[in-house]
């Protein structure tokens, strides 16, 4: 083998890939709500959220059946994560969720 043909195969260079554009991380961008619907529609819809977002700290803590979220734990993982005091509604429609 020529010193050529060995420089040759041990400079050979990748080519280079494009950058990717970096994905957001967290929650998406809040959307407006939909106008003119009846004050217990937006109720509902907030409701459903805040049980959400209760629901989904409950699992990664590891409360995975609805038996374990009594209205005491769900309250304190509310305070716990700056989120507003639950009514008795939304500890149900938590536990609904981890059914």
């Amino acid at each position: 083998m020529s010193a050529a043909t060995v420089s040759r195969s041990t400079s050979k260079r990748k080519a280079a890939t494009p950058a990717r554009p970096r994905r957001r991380l967290g929650p998406p961008a809040p959307q407006p709500l939909p106008p003119g619907l009846p004050r217990a529609w937006y109720e509902d819809h907030n409701r459903r959220l805040k049980a959400m977002r209760l629901a989904i700290v409950l699992l990664d803590s590891g409360n995975y059946l609805p038996q374990q979220a009594t209205n005491r734990r769900i309250r304190s993982v509310a305070s716990r994560i700056g989120i507003h005091r639950p009514s008795a509604v939304t500890c149900r429609a938590v536990r609904s969720l981890l059914a």
